[in-house]
């Protein structure tokens, strides 16, 4: 098991550019599923949830071209119908996150799908009734098999256009509906859909492939089905994840650092709530600068109250950015509560925080207050074990603000969502090392 060590107290300099957006990478990669043409896909960030995601198209029969660093052409024109009913292909999807996104894709162009339990992180339960529930709405028929776990969706003629009322604004849910219905007879109109950024790339992706879809960037999509889909190409916007991610580690190293190309129209909540916490950052164009603070002090609720940071659906804050924004806390001025609303197991990492030094009452699995030390008191070099991919970026901005040197292990979940993040940042200034 690989592990990062890391020397803290370095501070970071220079300029760095945000990877492609895996969460979109999974969405547009799956929907190439829906064609025989070629799709091509740039600026995909290479990184193992993607790899997978790959490696499992690969075997389903879908031609894989790599012609440069980020860029792929995905050609699905011979699927092997053998496989993707095989127990070993449910197998796999079971073991990837990101295998929801192929199960719209198949069962509107093949009729059918294995829809197993997913995998991925460990961060508390994952629905997925807002996907089966939107496949039955649309006429297709499902069937749990307890020997796979997984459930078997079909449908072929039976499915038609409906409305529906999404019990969640899912992004997984919804884009797995969409690609569904891009290909379903009659009109699809979904209310309380996503709206992230990554749904809307996703639309547009799917419009230039000869989809008819109405009201991207709403809560309201109506999607007129069509025969079939072409082939087309789209550039993967900058992951907000790192964007943010960034922006914490400057706070946290008292570092001067510019974020390039980050397509601040995308961002949502994401600048303000890191002002909020006290951290001055300027746009710049399309870049983000964040200058040196040796103080940021969180703010209070107009009232003076507690200030209170909680993830929201778009363009709330994203929920992936909450461990990082509770580890840049620590060293602020002030206090403030990070609400975790969507998994309950997310914020139990806390616990080596606290053994770092930091101050944390963790409430409940939701809610955790933060008293910061204002950098008067750094924390203290660990070893930790990365649980999840937030957490593991949280863990590895708390040890390199600590004094000493830390060892974060499991860091292959760190790598799922984050590309040579040891060779980036060592190359600002950073002292991590990769040891098998």
């Amino acid at each position: 098991m690989a592990s990062f060590i890391i020397e803290g107290g370095r501070r970071l300099s220079g300029e760095i550019v945000p990877q492609g957006a895996k969460n979109e990478a999974l969405q547009v990669i799956s929907a190439a599923l829906l064609t025989a043409e070629p799709v091509k896909i740039s600026n995909v960030p290479e990184i193992l949830d993607v790899e997978n995601l790959i490696s499992l198209l690969r075997d389903m029969g879908v031609k894989v071209e790599h012609p440069a660093k980020g860029e792929y052409i995905f050609t699905a024109a011979n699927i092997d119908p053998e496989y993707i009913t095989s127990a070993d292909f449910v197998a796999q999807c079971a073991r990837l996150r990101g295998s929801v996104m192929v199960v719209g894709p198949l069962l509107a162009r093949f009729g059918s799908a294995f829809f197993p339990k997913p995998g991925g992180d460990k961060i508390g339960r994952r629905r997925v009734d807002t996907h089966i529930d939107g496949f039955r709405r649309i006429g297709a028929s499902c069937e749990y098999y307890p020997e796979r776990r997984a459930y078997f969706l079909s449908g072929g003629k039976s499915m038609k256009g409906c409305y529906m009322l999404l019990d969640e604004a899912s992004v997984t849910g919804t884009a797995n509906i969409v690609m569904a219905a891009s290909l379903t007879e009659g009109t699809t109109t979904i209310y309380n859909a996503a709206c992230e950024p990554y749904v809307q790339e996703l639309c547009r992706l799917l419009v230039s492939m000869g989809a008819r879809i109405e009201g991207i960037g709403s809560n309201l999509l109506t999607i007129h089905g069509v025969k079939e889909l072409h082939g087309s190409s789209i550039r993967i916007l900058p992951d907000m994840i790192e964007v943010g991610s960034f922006i914490g580690m400057a706070a946290i190293t008292r570092s001067s650092l510019t974020i390039k190309n980050v397509s601040w129209e995308n961002l949502g909540m994401i600048p303000e709530c890191f002002r909020r916490l006290g951290i001055r950052l300027e746009q710049r164009g399309d870049d983000i600068f964040v200058p040196a603070q040796d103080c940021y002090e969180i703010e209070s609720f107009i009232d003076g109250s507690i200030m209170t940071v909680a993830d929201a659906p778009w363009p709330g804050l994203t929920p992936d950015l909450l461990s990082v924004m509770l580890v840049v806390a620590t060293q602020c001025k002030g206090s403030v509560l990070i609400h975790q609303k969507m998994f309950e197991s997310r914020l139990f990492f806390v616990d080596k925080l606290i053994d770092m030094g930091a101050q944390i009452i963790l409430c409940d699995p939701h809610r955790a207050v933060v008293i910061g030390h204002d950098h008067k008191i750094s924390l203290k070099a660990g070893r930790m074990t990365s649980p999840d991919i937030r957490a593991g970026i949280a863990m590895l901005l708390a040890a390199m603000s600590a004094k000493g040197t830390s060892t974060i292990d499991n860091i292959q979940q760190i790598d799922r969502g984050y590309e040579d993040i040891e060779g980036r940042l060592n190359a600002l200034g950073a002292n991590i090392v990769r040891q098998q």
